[in-house]
């Protein structure tokens, strides 16, 4: 049945936990004006000579996005923020960490009694062994300790299926792993919002579709949505008998249902996002104009949603942003998102008008902070590590190979990529030696591998663990043939229909090569003539054994080619496949060289 605004279930035991805790001191760059009035200083209750409260109260909006069951520091890229100083020149800064996520959270609320913690979805889905391994158990336990008070779903909430998503919402051990601890998991103290997610036979929100904040009189209402295209980056099987509507459409519809209720100061939590102007967490969205530094899926949808709507916190991008975009009647609002992985949380100022029970927009202020590892450890938050990692230890400090450098996930085509494109390709020779080459999605590409020691392994050594940060989607290697045609029109999806504004470039195995024209536009990015296969041209008339993962094996992220392949073989893990070629190809005396990542020659 539809949510209503009454209470979570565990609200009041949250109420109590929160008794010791003081709120948050906002930061504040990128402005959008300064409040005008006030009520007159005082003012007092006739009837009772009591002081009466403030016309205009603060409310506290922390929020963040796309966790990924980071719980641990993230390594290389993924661990660091990019910031502009102020002559311009940039500098990088290590971020991320639960501990040190918690002792920020909990300094920022310091000194304001209004607070919300709120996030954009992603929490938990391609996590690191630590939480992936135990179902993202220990890190809805993180956020039920970080005191998160709502999140919308994400898509990567979808990974394992809506029961299993059920099961982190409402606890549960696991069906077929079971418990993992002597206590039964106690799931999430905090609503995961899918307003835009129904049951096919039902036609309704498989989860709350909003949640209403209230303190003293004040009241916000929250609305969560994930991308309209969930079906479309998660496998079919994790989305089965599940209908995603429209963001913009099921926002709007919610908004006039709290309205209704009489809640008219309302945030959207959107896992939707954009590309910012600049890898800068701290770039001036603004300027020149008004959105001018952003631009992507959320733009459009924060230009249609109603005015009534306050702020959207966004996600999925993983970008770093805090926008101004024009809502529908030309007025400014605010659209923030706090990059990836805990390494940044957003700290919004909504001053909230108690005579209209709305938030006066020309008061909004918002700013992104780093989330800096120079803080002390939050020790519950260490203790928790502690635990789990002792569960994860005898699996994850396996060693399964040995690196001689860094070997990087970023670039439109990376070391990491091609590596995994490599290993998919032995691994698929060995189920059928007629396999030709291999195609791997950038985004199931995680993490790159360090070569600096994580641990006690030692350096170049590289771990279970860090292998499956780098893949932890669980998907098979898949064989399925494709004529040369068919090859070419994949290539060209990678730039074209769906993919055309945001391209998703496949990582390809050693053997293949092409030329990518960045200057053009659409499907005649891909040269033709360039395409080759150990040296010589694809043949459109031939047929080619293709090696790739489940989830391209789909059509999933717009590969709709990939989806009709023929003569299909399904392998198995593909971590397991990564696993077995680094274990074959090196050795502590001998490890492995990262792929030049030349593969792939691009003109700009």
């Amino acid at each position: 049945m539809p949510a209503t605004s009454q209470p979570h279930r565990s609200d009041t035991v949250r109420r109590r936990r929160r008794t010791y805790r003081l709120v948050a001191a906002a930061a504040g760059l990128a402005t959008v004006g300064a409040l005008a009035a006030a009520l007159p200083a005082g003012a007092h209750d006739s009837k009772h000579g009591k002081p009466l409260p403030s016309r205009y109260q603060d409310v506290q909006l922390l929020s963040f996005n796309d966790l990924h069951g980071n719980l641990e520091p993230p390594s290389g890229s993924s661990g660091r923020v990019t910031e502009l100083q102020a002559d311009g020149t940039t500098k990088t800064i290590d971020a991320g960490g639960v501990e040190y996520l918690a002792t920020h959270l909990r300094e920022a609320r310091k000194g304001n009694p209004y607070s919300i913690t709120a996030a954009g979805g992603d929490m938990v889905g391609a996590s690191p062994l630590i939480s992936g391994l135990f179902h993202d158990e220990p890190t809805i336990e993180a956020l039920n300790k970080l005191d998160l008070d709502v999140t919308s779903v994400g898509n990567h909430e979808f990974d394992e299926g809506a029961k299993e998503l059920a099961r982190l919402q409402n606890g549960g051990c696991h069906p077929t792993a079971g418990c993992y601890t002597d206590k039964e998991f106690e799931g999430a103290d905090f609503p995961y919002l899918a307003a835009n997610v129904l049951d096919e036979k039902t036609g309704r929100p498989i989860l709350k579709p909003y949640w209403v904040w209230k303190k003293k009189g004040v009241k916000v209402g929250f609305i969560g949505v994930t991308l309209e295209d969930t079906p479309g980056v998660v496998s079919a099987e994790g989305v089965k008998g599940l209908k995603f509507k429209d963001e913009v459409e099921t926002i709007n519809k919610y908004a006039r249902v709290l309205q209704k209720q009489g809640v008219k100061s309302i945030v959207a939590l959107i896992h939707e996002g954009g590309q910012p102007a600049s890898g800068s967490y701290n770039y001036n969205c603004d300027s020149p104009g008004a959105g001018d530094g952003i631009s992507g899926p959320i733009v459009d949808i924060a230009k249609n949603i109603s005015p009534s709507v306050d702020a959207l916190v966004t996600g999925h991008t993983h970008a770093a942003y805090v926008c101004t975009i024009p809502d529908p009647s030309g007025k400014p609002r605010m659209v923030t998102s706090a990059a990836s992985f805990g390494r940044l949380y957003t700290d919004t100022t909504l001053t909230y008008d108690r005579f209209t029970g709305d938030i006066a927009r020309t008061a909004v202020k918002s700013a992104n902070h780093v989330v800096t590892r120079t803080v002390a450890k939050a020790p519950d938050m260490t203790q928790l590590i502690s635990r789990w990692n002792t569960l994860a230890a005898p699996i994850g400090n396996r060693a399964i190979g040995y690196i001689s450098a860094d070997v990087p996930s970023t670039g439109t085509e990376s070391p990491m990529g091609d590596l995994i494109a490599d290993a998919q390709l032995a691994y698929g020779r060995k189920l059928d030696p007629g396999t030709d080459l291999a195609l791997m999605n950038p985004g199931g590409v995680r993490a790159g591998l360090t070569y600096a020691a994580k641990g006690t392994e030692g350096d170049g050594v590289v771990t279970y663990a860090e292998g499956f940060t780098v893949q932890p989607f669980s998907n098979t290697v898949n064989l399925q043939d494709f004529t040369g045609a068919q090859l070419i029109k994949v290539l060209q999806e990678q730039v074209s229909g769906s993919n055309a504004a945001s391209p998703k470039i496949l990582q390809p195995s050693a053997n293949l090569t092409y030329t990518l024209d960045l200057t053009k536009s659409g499907a005649e990015r891909i040269v033709l003539g360039s395409v080759k296969l150990n040296g010589t041209a694809v043949d459109p008339a031939a047929t080619y054994r293709v090696a790739t993962n489940s989830f391209l094996a789909g059509g999933g992220d717009g590969f709709t080619t990939l989806g009709q392949g023929t003569n299909d073989l399904v392998g198995g893990d593909d971590l397991a496949a990564l696993v077995d070629y680094l274990t074959a190809n090196s050795s502590a005396g001998s490890p492995i060289a990262p792929p030049a990542a030349n593969r792939i020659t691009v003109v700009q």
